[in-house]
This record gives C-alpha cells, sequence and structure tokens, in this order.
C-alpha cells in the first residue's frame, strides 16, 4: 500500500484536527445507526488517544465502542479521480462508513486500511464519515488478551481487559487520516531494493500497475535535482555513478520518480519514491552495513506521551530524534508494534538504524514474568490457528507497507514469546517461511530473560538473536555484583550454544528523576549510572554482541499497578523528555566507541 503523497497527477487531503466523539456504552450505537449522526458528541482531537484527553476516568479505563465522526466537502475536481479514504492505524478494530455506507473493516490496531469511496464522492457534494472504534483484545490478534465480564446488581455488564503487555491499552484514531486521488490507469506498488559494487549504485526496481499504459519510465535524481540513473519498465535495474551510500552518518537520499503514459505521451500517473542506497547482511557473528560491521546503539521506545498517548505528533517525533543523535544513538526499535510511517520516513532524512517490530508481544501464559517458571502456551491450545493467521498477516503488511525505507534494517518477529516449547517451532516457522519470502533482510527475535539459551527452540532459526535482560533488578533485586556474574553467565552460554550474533533488546532499570541516594540504592538516579555501566562492562566481553538498546528512551505508561509508580520509569529521559543523570555517561560511552558505527 502506497503512501499517500501529492504528485503531478496525485492529491490529497488531510484530515487530521477535531472531530466529534462519543461512548458507546451499551455497545447499541451500531443498531441505533450511529454511522448517520452521533447523538450526543463531544469533540475529540484526530489523531490521538483518547484515553487521557478529557478529565474522565470512565474513559480512560473504558472497555468497548466508541465513535468518531466528521463532516468535509470534495474539491470539485476530484470527482474526475479515483478516490480513496485511509487511516495510517486505528487501534485495535475498527468499521468505517461514509454517508451511511460501510465502505471497510480494519482488525490490526498498528497498520494502514483503506477504502476506495469513488462512487460516494461522485455522487456527494459533502461526506460524512464515521468511524466505529473497538479496544478489546483476544487470544486471536496481537497483542494478545482477554475480556472478562461480570453482571453487577442493577443488571450493568462490567468488563475488564486481561492484557499480556507492559504498556497502557491507548486506543482511538492514532495516525493521520488522508483522502487521497490516483487515476484510472495507476502505480499500484513500487518495490526498491539496492545494492552497489564498488563506487556505483544498483537499484532494482519493481513496479505494479492497473490498468493499460504503453510505458512506465523511471528516473533517479540527487539532492540536486540532477538526473543521475534511468531506465523503463516495470522492472528495472538503474546504475547510479559515484554513489553516495545511505547510513547514519551520511542519510543520503535519492528520490525515484515513476511515470506511466499513453502512447501520445499524455502522463497518467507519477509517484516518487526516497531510495537509500545501502546493503545489510549477517556475517561472522556481526552485522554488517554497507560491507562493514556496524554496532548499535540506541533504545527501545514507545509511541507514548503525556496527553496524547500513542497519537502521532511530528513535534515529539522530531524532539526524540534530535536527543537519540546527542546521545550518540544510531538505531531503535519499534518496541513492541509497527510505528507510524511518518517516524520511519524521518528516520530515513536523520539517520536512524530501525529494527521493524510487529505487534507480537505477550505470547506467554502469564503475561510478562520476570522470575520463575514459564508456563506453556504453544502446547496447551493458547496459541490458535487464527492467532497464527493474525501473525502471518501482520508480517506481510508490515513488509509490504515498510520495505522501501533503507533505515529498515531487520524485521523482529516477536517480544518475549514461551519460545522454550517445541510447538512453537512449526508456530514461528510459519512466520520467519513468510518474511523470507517477501524481502531479504535479516530476522530477529526478541526473548525474555527467563527463555534459558540450551533450550530456546526458535533462536536456530533467526539471523539474530534478541535478548532483554534485567539482572540485578528482577532478579537480585540491588545487588549488581551479582547481577553482573548472572550476566556474564547468560551472555556465555548464549555464546556457546548459538552462532548468531546477540543484539542486547532491553536492559535497564525504573529510576525516579530527581531521586539521588548516596550509596545507590533502586529507583534513584545513581542506581541507574551504575546499573548501565556495569553491564556495558559485560557487553564488552563478548565479540559476539552487536548491539545495545537501552530500554527505555523515555518514561511511559502502563495500567496502574503495584510495581508502577504513574506507568514505567526505565527511561533515560522523562515522559516529558527530559534528561536523567544517566544520559551524560551514555552519551560518552557511545560517542567514544571504536566499532563501526555506519
Amino acid at each position: 500500500m502506497l503512501y499517500p503523497i501529492d504528485t503531478l497527477t496525485r492529491s490529497k487531503k488531510n484530515l487530521d484536527g477535531v472531530w466529534n466523539f462519543q461512548v458507546d456504552r451499551d455497545g447499541s450505537g451500531r443498531s441505533q445507526s450511529w454511522y448517520n449522526g452521533l447523538p450526543s458528541p463531544i469533540q475529540m482531537p484526530v489523531p490521538s488517544s483518547y484515553n487521557d484527553i478529557t478529565t474522565s476516568a470512565e474513559l480512560r479505563d473504558f472497555i468497548g465502542d466508541v465513535w468518531y465522526e466528521c463532516r468535509l466537502y470534495i474539491p470539485r475536481d476530484w470527482k474526475k479521480d479515483n478516490v480513496f479514504l485511509r487511516f495510517g492505524a486505528v487501534a485495535h478494530t475498527a468499521e468505517v462508513w461514509v454517508n451511511g455506507e460501510l465502505v471497510v473493516e480494519n482488525r490490526n490496531g498498528f497498520l494502514p486500511f483503506e477504502a476506495e469511496i469513488t462512487n460516494l464522492v461522485r455522487q456527494e457534494e459533502k461526506l460524512h464519515i464515521s468511524v466505529r472504534v473497538n479496544n478489546e483484545l483476544t487470544w486471536e490478534m496481537l497483542p494478545p488478551g482477554e475480556i472478562v465480564t461480570k453482571t453487577l446488581p442493577d443488571g450493568r455488564v462490567e468488563k475488564t481487559l486481561h492484557q499480556q503487555h507492559d504498556f497502557f491499552n491507548y486506543v482511538g484514531i492514532h495516525r493521520p487520516v488522508y483522502l487521497y486521488t490516483k487515476p484510472d490507469v495507476s502505480i499500484e506498488d513500487v518495490v526498491v531494493d539496492t545494492e552497489f559494487t564498488g563506487d556505483v549504485g544498483h537499484v532494482h526496481v519493481g513496479v505494479e500497475t492497473k490498468g493499460e499504459a504503453a510505458s512506465i519510465t523511471l528516473t533517479v535524481q540527487n539532492r540536486d535535482g540532477e538526473v543521475v540513473a534511468a531506465g523503463s519498465g516495470d522492472h528495472a535495474t538503474l546504475d547510479i555513478p559515484s554513489v553516495q551510500l545511505w547510513s547514519p552518518n551520511h542519510p543520503y537520499l535519492y528520490l525515484l520518480h515513476c511515470k506511466l503514459f499513453y502512447e501520445n505521451g499524455e502522463l497518467l500517473d507519477h509517484y516518487v519514491v526516497s531510495v537509500g542506497v545501502r546493503t545489510v547482511e549477517v556475517k561472522d557473528r556481526q552485522v554488517w552495513l554497507n560491507g562493514s560491521p556496524v554496532y548499535l546503539t540506541g533504545f527501545g521506545k514507545h509511541e507514548d506521551a503525556d496527553v496524547r498517548g500513542k497519537g502521532y505528533d511530528a513535534v515529539t517525533n522530531v524532539r526524540d530524534f534530535n536527543l537519540m543523535k546527542e546521545c550518540g544513538a544510531n538505531s531503535f526499535r519499534t518496541s513492541h508494534y509497527p510505528y507510524a510511517e511518518e517516524i520511519l520516513q524521518l528516520a530515513d532524512e536523520m539517520g536512524f538504524l530501525v529494527i521493524d517490530e510487529t505487534s507480537a508481544v505477550g505470547l506467554l501464559s502469564q503475561g510478562v514474568p520476570a522470575t520463575g517458571e514459564l508456563e506453556p502456551v504453544f502446547s496447551n491450545g493458547r496459541i490458535t490457528k487464527e492467532l497464527k493467521n493474525y501473525h502471518v498477516d501482520t508480517v506481510r503488511r508490515l513488509i509490504e507497507r515498510d520495505r522501501n525505507h533503507p533505515c529498515v534494517i531487520m524485521w523482529s518477529i516477536s517480544n518475549e514469546a514461551s519460545t522454550m516449547e517445541e510447538e512453537a517451532i512449526p508456530y514461528f516457522q510459519r512466520i520467519i517461511d513468510e518474511v523470507r519470502a517477501l524481502d531479504t533482510r535479516p530476522i530477529m527475535n526478541v526473548n525474555l530473560m527467563l527463555i534459558e539459551p540450551e533450550r530456546c527452540e526458535v533462536s536456530p532459526l533467526v539471523d539474530v538473536i534478541g535478548l532483554n535482560v534485567y539482572f540485578g533488578w528482577y532478579s537480585t533485586p540491588g545487588d549488581l555484583v551479582k547481577g553482573k556474574e548472572d550476566l556474564h553467565d547468560y551472555l556465555s552460554r548464549w555464546e556457546s550454544h548459538h552462532q548468531q550474533p546477540v543484539m542486547i533488546t532491553e536492559y535497564g532499570v525504573d529510576t525516579i528523576a530527581g531521586l539521588h541516594k548516596s550509596p545507590p540504592v533502586m529507583f534513584s538516579e545513581e542506581f541507574q549510572v551504575e546499573f548501565l555501566a556495569t553491564y556495558h562492562a559485560v557487553f564488552d566481553m563478548f565479540s559476539n554482541v552487536g548491539g545495545e538498546h537501552i530500554w527505555n528512551f523515555a518514561d511511559f505508561m502502563t495500567k496502574q499497578d503495584t510495581v508502577r509508580v504513574d506507568g514505567n520509569k526505565k527511561g533515560l529521559f522523562t515522559r516529558n523528555r527530559q534528561p536523567k543523570m544517566a544520559v551524560h555517561s551514555v552519551r560518552e560511552r557511545w560517542k567514544s566507541l571504536k566499532v563501526g558505527r555506519g
């Protein structure tokens, strides 16, 4: 699904703003035809999570249906083109009506979907768009969850969500909404792959079209607008002399122009793709970028911010990227779901390496256990055929959306699943087969600390092993001497039993900004500094450790719990993006590392 852009033949109209909104407390809105108009709406910004916008505790924790609506006029000249309505993401399920007609349903809270509404646009001068959003989770979707119902004495039904993931279940229309046009004869998809030989870059292009066109032309422009390569046809390789390679230190982007023409030379369609020429591979127990080893420094992150929740916000994202750059980070993981496309576009432009992760978080029996024994989920029937199909569909849609981004260097297929079960092998093999059929990038799976290297069934199937480690925090709390010993032993065993590179995908401690203790104790800023320094010393002992991502970039919201103080406080920055003490020592380390950093 191509991202909506303005070109010589296409137009887009952004529908972000303040929409009407109403809670459907008893779930009767559909039967009462709320898609024709909401009876008692309030105002709600789009994009945003609705949970923290008002001061209502009921709305913050509401489980069930809510409704959005907006009305708008259609530009007169749009009636000659095909018109599509596109949502960047709506969590978790959505039904969309236009002028009372159901046009699309979607069941994935982190990926885009769209509907063609050409006939409705040509019939009407004004559109009424209605969206029914539901935030309930089941074990047939990702992330999984379970709704428990209880009938109260007054007859009302109370719903409780048992979620498997350790972040707040923010919901709503989370990403930009667009109307956009494209012509009858159109470019439906563009697939770009790159490599280089010496100083010549090779851009392999595949173009999928709809309708009959006489010719397809392909041109590559540099930053100055000069054409540096050209070709034609629906499959072509364009060679760029004296190529500028894309990397974190030099995020150079070319523009690929794809055009369709009639025989008489009339332009039918035009689409533009940003191209970064670079290669990614795994060899010698390391990740290589552009033919050289690269050591990943950065963070696990969340789409999370004050008030807006998971709603896309360009201001917050640019601030985050600048803070990461200042720390010496060259990468991040989209934990634990696909992020907004606009974030990947920014990573392309500013030069970040991205581990692109699916929403398969919490495939465990009891949420996110830090210690103890794992109970089975694959062998006891908890993991269903429907869940596997959902996972496969998520992987397919993710890769189709993100495969042209040079920033994306790896696909992460899950986070902290019960991978010690033999029954996990066919489940994950199906996911991995799907990824390999669609793309050539390395595949990662991220393991919970409780996963024993000798017993992990899934790690042999992937290219890079992700490890979330918290020795000295969740285990032997506060004892960093024992934590260091346990971490060293753990990494030694992974090194002995598996030949793939290891990526430390999570390590960190909850830290209350402004809490200072001497000597350091848990939750103090001094303890965070000491914990990270201890871990870094161990990482440097292992040549197969290919990178380190601190958990987390910034404090983020979770459900209310006795182990959380207004959310998870493992951030190197506070939730409003102010630094804790550890920022300074981390910056010093990352900017002085001698290993390759792209």
